[in-house]
């Protein structure tokens, strides 16, 4: 009896222990899993249990939009079973490990409407029931978003006005958009930054966003840029993409007025052209009108051009600026000066007359607007510097023309100038030329020239001692004095003369001209010889001794008969004296001397008749063959015999 209490008493321990290990079944599941819509994804189920396979009951379970539990598959031991008329009938497999613990729920081409929560249900004979739970999210990456500004100016107001909409398609969930501008972002203000969000679910289930941007505009906003940023879930995270960005126009009225010379820069001078610009600080479109004197002048894009300006442009000029839109009248003015420099006054006014030894005081002025300066110029090298020119002492060196030139040193190029004609009484004065004794060749032409000063003007003559004139080639007057010149055939020696006078007094010049003779060159093949004639004038004794010396050089050469169609036209030289002759002959004499002399070395030296220096020690040298010198020396009595060859022989050989 009591071994069979004790076998009941194992029993029901047996059966508590198992009941205990029932509770004891646990099941493990993510809490959500993402999936792009479309693609497949896998539900893990983990669990454990001391049963096998074989011994559970799996049970997947899908939650509604109302809250209820909908099962779509089942298994045991016996059976794997998938509801029909489900949404995941076809779109579902299940694959189960028992050595692992796992069951893997694969969905397939998943959809929008899959964003349910999942169910794993494991129940066991002896550990009981235990179930997992995962929610699915599924997404849907959006179009790439747009955005639209307004396309017509906005104007400046106090109340909010549209900037622009941006609009993304085709997202899931719903994308969020981000205004931006200027790269900061925008957050919504009460009335000056309006964001107005709507969105449009489509029966695919997806959903189109879109953000209206109104704002409150100054013109400090004009040009300003603006865009959307998106910003999407997906799985793993969230992903952002930008519009592209866009630029707004403010129109806002002018509240100043700007008038400014645009050219030229700096102080204005008569004879420029002037540029005036009148410009508000607003961009509506606006009428402008500029008044000078109470005149209206043309104006062309808010620009008054004025050229070639007097000193009467001077003054104020006002610029009246009425806006389209608004119909405000804005007005600003500036000031023109335009600088001037009246024409140069001298005085006396010329010409004037002086006679020699006066002073003469001159001045030059010129009214200005601006300080001036003056430079008195003669012959084009300054003469003087200042408005009083004073000429003192005055003579010939006196007289010519001389330029004040007043200029504005505060502006380039401003500039006036006049010219003062002064003449000095005087008689006629010849300038001395270089050289009044010339040479030329029988039946050639030479010219002359006579530069005569004084005042009145001299006239000028040529003649000869004989009284013969001759008509001058060419005669001009300037400043500096008269220039005359006369073209002369020479023919003989003579004497021209250049005589000048005027009511003062006379001048003269005398010009000698010396005649040369002819020098005539006859050729044939194999000799040569020159002849002279004589000019006019009898042949000197020195002629007739360079004559005999010719001669003499000539004498081995047969005398030819000159033909006036060989000779050379004539040649002016000058004759060279005996002394010069003798110097040459001299010359040469030495030259040949040192030529000998030079050629004598090399010989002695065995430089030339292929001799060598140095006779050889074994030849037996015979005294016959030698020529014996003997040279005594001024300082010593001592003799030195040399050989042929120009050794020094020794005194055995003697």
């Amino acid at each position: 009896m009591a071994g069979r209490n004790a076998g009941y008493l194992l029993v029901g321990l047996a059966v508590l222990l198992h009941t205990w290990r029932g509770w004891a079944v646990e099941v493990n599941m993510e809490d959500r899993v993402e999936v792009l819509r479309g693609d497949t994804v896998p539900i893990t189920c983990m669990f454990k249990s001391d049963d096998g396979i074989g011994g559970l009951e799996i049970q997947w379970f899908y939650v509604t939009r109302s809250g209820e539990r909908q099962s779509f598959y089942y298994q045991d031991a016996t059976m794997k079973e998938v509801k029909r008329g489900t949404p995941f009938t076809d779109r579902i497999s299940v694959k189960d490990s028992a050595t692992d613990g796992l069951v893997v729920l694969t969905i397939s081409n998943v959809k929008l409407d899959d964003q349910l929560e999942f169910i794993c249900l494991v129940k066991t004979l002896t550990e009981g029931i235990a179930e997992g739970h995962t929610m699915l999210k599924v997404f849907e990456a959006p179009d790439h978003p747009t955005i639209e500004g307004v396309e017509t100016g906005i104007l400046v107001s106090d109340n909010p006005s549209k900037i622009g909409v941006c609009e993304v398609k085709n997202g899931f969930p719903k994308p969020n958009i981000t205004w931006y501008k200027n790269d900061m972002p925008l957050r919504a203000t009460q009335g000056v930054v309006e964001i107005l969000p709507s969105s449009t679910v489509h029966s695919s289930g997806l959903v189109s966003a879109t953000s209206e941007l109104k704002m409150k505009v100054t013109k400090e906003d004009n040009k300003a840029s603006f865009y959307c940023e998106v910003n999407f879930f997906y799985p793993g995270g969230t992903k952002m993409t930008e519009t592209r960005r866009i630029e707004i126009d403010v129109h806002y009225p002018s509240t100043t007025l700007d008038v400014w010379v645009e050219s030229p820069k700096g102080k204005i001078k008569e004879g420029d052209s002037i540029e005036i610009r009148c410009r508000g600080d607003g961009n509506h479109e606006s009428l402008v009108s500029i008044y000078h004197n109470n005149v209206e002048l043309s104006v062309t894009n808010d620009t008054l051009v004025l050229h070639n300006v007097t000193r009467l442009a001077s003054g104020d000029y006002i610029c009246n600026s009425l806006d389209l839109e608004s119909n405000d009248e804005l007005s600003g003015h500036t000031t023109v000066f335009v600088h001037y420099l009246n024409p140069a006054v001298i005085e006396p006014k010329g010409p004037v007359i002086l006679h020699q030894g006066e002073t003469l005081t001159a001045t030059c002025n010129a009214l200005s607007s601006l300080n001036t300066s003056t430079v008195w110029f003669k012959n084009q090298d300054v003469f003087f510097i200042g408005h009083t020119l004073v000429l003192k002492d005055a003579s010939l060196d006196t007289a010519g023309t001389y330029t004040c030139l007043v200029s504005v040193p505060e502006i380039d190029e401003m500039q006036t100038s006049g010219s003062l004609h002064v003449n000095v009484l005087g008689p006629p004065k010849i300038r001395k030329e270089d050289n009044t004794e010339i040479e030329e060749s029988f039946e050639s032409t030479v010219e002359l020239t006579c530069f005569v000063r004084g005042f009145p003007a001299p006239n000028v003559t040529w003649t000869t001692l004989d009284g013969k004139v001759f008509k001058t080639v060419s005669q001009t007057e300037s400043e500096e004095g008269v220039k005359s010149m006369v073209s002369i055939k020479v023919t003989s020696d003579s004497t021209v003369f250049c005589k000048a006078s005027n009511e003062l007094g006379d001048d003269d010049l005398a010009f000698t001209i010396k005649a040369t003779k002819h020098t005539v060159i006859t050729t044939s093949a194999s000799t040569t010889t020159t002849t002279t004639t004589p000019t006019t004038a009898p042949t000197s004794s020195s002629s007739r001794s360079s004559s005999r010396a010719a001669s003499a050089d000539t004498a081995t050469i047969s005398p030819l008969t000159v033909k006036p169609e060989t000779a050379i036209p004539p040649k002016k030289f000058k004759k060279e004296g005996n002394g010069v002759v003798i110097a040459v002959i001299i010359i040469c004499i030495l030259l040949l001397a040192i030529l000998g002399s030079v050629l004598y070395f090399l010989y002695k030296t065995g430089k030339i008749c292929g001799r060598s220096g140095k006779q050889d020690l074994t030849k037996e040298k015979s005294n016959k063959d030698n020529i014996v010198v003997e040279m005594k020396s001024d300082n010593t009595e001592e003799a030195i015999l040399l050989g042929v060859n120009g050794e020094k022989q020794l005194s055995s050989d003697q």
